[in-house]
């Protein structure tokens, strides 16, 4: 049995929080998990907060909201400070040091910080920071099969948009450091 994933997404609307919160629970259900994924957003959407909490397990979740994260993805500031001390020890914390400048230690969780906003407009892949994001998480905990990844995103990015798959899958290879 495979220990549960209890993820934190957090940033501002626009910055595709929910997405990459959708690819992981998308990549929960393809490997046959249990899953809740539970959107979150401010009071504006664009600019506003928004987070979403995601559960993989492989047995009954008693809860989509998730208290008590072992792992947590922010994209700015002020979401590192409203959900950092919730990462229990063991935990690890990925960041977006574009957004996210100060990064401090937090004791018994590992933290990760790269310039995923920089890195994608850098690569022609400007708004895909949180699948670099999402790419990073993967690398530093396996929460899933890496095939299961790629799997997610074709799943995910709507039919409307099926051109940027491979963009999408190059974002996951770049966090992942593929």
């Amino acid at each position: 049995m495979r220990p549960d994933a209890r993820i934190v997404l957090a940033g501002f609307g626009g910055q595709g929080i929910l997405f990459a919160g959708k690819v992981i629970a998308y990549a929960g259900l393809v490997e046959g998990r249990e899953v809740s994924w539970l959107p979150s957003y401010g009071p504006e959407m664009r600019g506003g907060t928004a987070n979403c909490s995601v559960t993989l397990s492989d047995a009954p979740i008693g809860s989509p909201l998730v208290v008590e994260p072992n792992m947590l993805v922010v994209m700015n500031q002020p979401s590192l400070e409203k959900f950092r001390d919730a990462v229990v020890p063991g935990g690890v914390v990925v960041a977006d040091a574009s957004m996210v400048p100060d990064v401090p230690a937090i004791e018994g969780v590992r933290a990760v910080s790269l310039p995923a906003t920089a890195m994608a407009e850098e690569h022609g892949l400007k708004g895909l920071a949180n699948v670099i994001l999402v790419g990073r998480l993967w690398a530093e905990t396996g929460f899933c099969e890496r095939a299961t990844l790629d799997a997610a995103i074709e799943k995910c990015v709507p039919a409307r948009k099926a051109a940027m798959v491979d963009k999408n899958k190059q974002a996951l290879r770049i966090g992942i450091g593929e």
